[in-house]
């Protein structure tokens, strides 16, 4: 359970790191959204609203590694599979977008699936961190 709390705190690190870099305009707004953002006005409240999903499930994924999880085990498996869900549907997404979400996020994204997943199959938490 601890490499999957691990690599979820990485994945959602790294997907704040590139919004950032988008909105400190480091990294070309049109290298994400696949390219269909017409103005960096357009994509500047796309990049806030992922990071603040991202500090959200870093928050999810913090919890449920220091919490037992027998108390909540069906809440915390029904967020772990919706997130699966969620990024396993992004990882897809990537492969129609730009060489940059096909090369870079769609990797993030598989360490996000990975980790999501994990965390959902997992029987025993007692981690801490």
């Amino acid at each position: 359970m601890k490499t999957a709390v691990f690599m979820g705190i990485i994945f959602y690190s790294l997907t704040i790191l590139i919004h950032v870099l988008v909105i400190s305009k480091s990294i070309p707004y049109t290298w994400v959204n696949g390219g269909r953002s017409e103005s960096f006005t357009d994509q500047l409240p796309i990049s806030v609203i992922g990071i603040v999903i991202s500090i959200i499930g870093a928050v999810f994924t913090l919890i449920v590694g220091r919490i037992k999880r027998y108390k909540y085990k069906k809440g915390i498996n029904i967020l772990c599979w919706s997130f699966v869900v969620l990024w396993s549907f992004g990882f897809i997404q990537q492969f129609f977008g730009t060489p940059f979400e096909k090369i870079v996020c769609s990797l993030v994204l598989l360490i996000g699936v990975i980790s999501n997943l994990r965390m959902a199959i997992e029987k025993k938490i007692d981690v801490t961190i």
